[in-house]
């Protein structure tokens, strides 16, 4: 497995594709991210639109390869495991994004609550920043997972379902993606650091059912 995740990164890094992905979140970063904000409200603002970037990112990871090379990797180490490969090679870009814009809230954010008069302890919050960013990008890539080939094998199909789903999936009632982000803006009123471990281990659990399906039929359909 370390020689395929080695292939598929040098695959995403080679590919650029990572490119448009990684502008979107910036882009985003830079509209609701501010100097001064309260840190809580930006963590779960980073948090959530982390989602469908994550899911972008597997899109990316699991169509990357041309047909014959796909084949051929599939022959050599099996089509469940190739798919497998990109799919952790995707979450291991939308986790270091995750660290990545943690850590520039952190450096920007005001640990104050939402109404700049209460206190806010900013390791316990980075903390929780964390966590609920890595919620989203587990649950992108499951929506990834679940969204693309081998899955949805159409680009008409994929493409706005991929969309659709990532909205879905971070404003539904029951989410834990949304458990999330709520908590940190909730939080962020009290000048309260919310950090519950349900939302990650809910978005864990949904996200590898959703990734051992897809790697399930990416075996079959091969």
């Amino acid at each position: 497995m370390t020689a395929l995740l080695r292939y598929q990164a040098a695959l995403l890094w080679r590919s650029h594709r990572w490119l448009p992905p990684l502008m979107l979140y910036g882009i985003l970063m830079v509209i609701g991210v501010q100097h001064g904000e309260p840190v809580l409200d930006s963590f779960g603002y980073a948090a959530g639109v982390l989602l469908p970037v994550a899911a972008w990112l597997v899109r990316v990871c699991v169509t990357n390869e041309p047909p014959a090379a796909r084949d051929c990797a599939a022959a050599a180490a099996g089509p469940g495991r190739v798919h497998l490969a990109g799919i952790l090679t995707a979450l291991g870009a939308s986790t270091a994004l995750a660290a990545t814009g943690t850590a520039v809230v952190a450096a920007i954010g005001d640990p104050r609550s939402a109404d700049h008069q209460v206190p806010v302890d900013l390791w316990p919050a980075t903390a929780a920043g964390l966590a609920a960013a890595v919620a989203c990008a587990l649950l992108g890539t499951a929506v990834g997972a679940l969204c693309n080939r081998p899955v949805l094998r159409s680009t008409a199909w994929a493409v706005p379902s991929t969309g659709f789903a990532a909205i879905l999936v971070l404003f539904a009632g029951g989410s834990p993606a949304r458990a999330a982000v709520t908590g940190l803006v909730t939080g962020s009123r009290s000048g309260t650091v919310p950090f519950s471990p349900l939302p990650l281990a809910g978005a864990l659990a949904l996200t590898a059912a959703a990734v051992a399906g897809a790697c399930a039929l990416a075996g079959r359909r091969a």
